[in-house]
């Protein structure tokens, strides 16, 4: 088969590779129809991720039917379509009970991590995939459902809510910030609305994410670029800050606007994924009774989102920008890389 594998920083190639194997009675094989690109992959390439050696399959996203199934695999099937999660769960362990997934104890490459797909096991970007403890991760996709829609349920989607809005505790009439309009970012304002926020408000630099905010759910939208960026989110709250603040970016200036932003006895809920330390200013936000979460996803939410695109009530194929077959995954990279000059939110990679 073909995959894209992963040769050191900044090396990566579309290559013929050996076909995965069925090792544990747990695994399933699944022919990948539709893969996907993801900031961490980039990070990757640029070697910020020193776990992920020469010889790597990248990719932790995908939908696809299933080819093989190992002998303790009951509850699916060759011929299932299902959604890969990004997220490998055995479904036995401490964290695994508690919901936890992210932190599962697999021996899957390392214990106390559920991303395994392209970080310490192959991924996704390729022709075939080997999926461990199949039953617990892969979803069935319901009839109606299209392979675009079902692939922003791996990664993107799942990510948004959990990290940004539920953890972010929003409630009822919440005004709501969502701090970078990036796909996770526009993944936590699809679904905000869920839990009843009553104002949403993208900020972004990007003129053009500013602009397609507003058709992920964003009731208002600020261009932080605009020296009077803040005054404009604060003259939307009366003054008094939003309730709950959504980092999606991972750098310290966009947390620093999240604890600006946020009014006493709010929450920063941090989704982006920092690369480098980040001040956190106590002295200023004791006072105001800041709560700040964080978290990988841990994608348990997913059975539950998949309901809501069946049921038409959330559209994520509208995240898809570009499509690519599987001949040009090459050029898929490229685009993706350049998103600002590009426009691209995410790739849609097909066999």
């Amino acid at each position: 088969m073909k995959a894209l594998v992963y040769h050191g920083p900044g090396q990566k190639d579309w290559e013929e590779v050996p076909n995965p194997k069925i090792v544990r009675g747990t695994d399933a094989i699944v022919a990948v129809d539709v893969t996907t690109i993801c900031g961490t992959d980039l990070h990757i390439l640029k070697g910020d991720v020193p776990a992920v050696t020469a010889g790597r399959i990248l990719g932790h996203e995908g939908v696809g039917t299933i080819t093989e199934v190992g002998q303790a695999v009951s509850t699916l099937a060759v011929g299932d379509r299902v959604i890969i999660s990004c997220i490998t769960s055995c479904g036995s362990c401490s964290y695994c009970h508690q919901q936890l997934p992210a932190h599962c104890l697999n021996d899957e490459g390392a214990s106390g991590i559920g991303w395994i797909f392209g970080h310490l096991i192959d991924g996704t970007q390729a022709e075939y995939v080997r999926v461990p403890f199949a039953e617990n991760s892969l979803h069935k996709i319901p009839a109606g459902v299209s392979d675009d829609a079902a692939l922003m349920l791996s990664d993107i989607l799942p990510t948004g809510f959990e990290i940004g809005v539920r953890n972010g505790r929003v409630k009822p009439g919440d005004v709501v910030a969502v701090i970078g309009a990036g796909p996770v970012g526009l993944a936590a304002t699809m679904t905000a609305g869920l839990y009843g926020a009553s104002r949403i408000i993208a900020v972004d630099l990007d003129d053009n994410r500013v602009a397609q905010a507003k058709a992920f759910g964003a009731t208002d939208a600020v261009n932080s670029s605009d020296p009077g960026w803040r005054d404009a989110v604060l003259a939307m709250t009366d003054g008094l800050g939003v309730d709950v603040a959504i980092e999606a970016v991972g750098v310290p200036v966009t947390f620093q606007m999240a604890t600006e932003l946020v009014r006493p006895g709010g929450t920063v809920a941090n989704v982006g994924v920092h690369g480098t330390s980040v001040e956190l200013k106590l002295q200023d936000l004791w006072i105001k009774d800041i709560a700040i979460t964080m978290g990988l996803v841990s994608a348990t939410t997913t059975p539950m989102l998949l309901k809501l695109v069946a049921q038409g009530t959330l559209a994520p194929e509208t995240f898809v920008s570009h499509h690519f077959t599987f001949d040009a995954f090459l050029d898929a990279y490229d685009t993706f890389s350049r998103a600002a000059e590009t426009k691209a939110l995410k790739v849609s990679i097909t066999r």
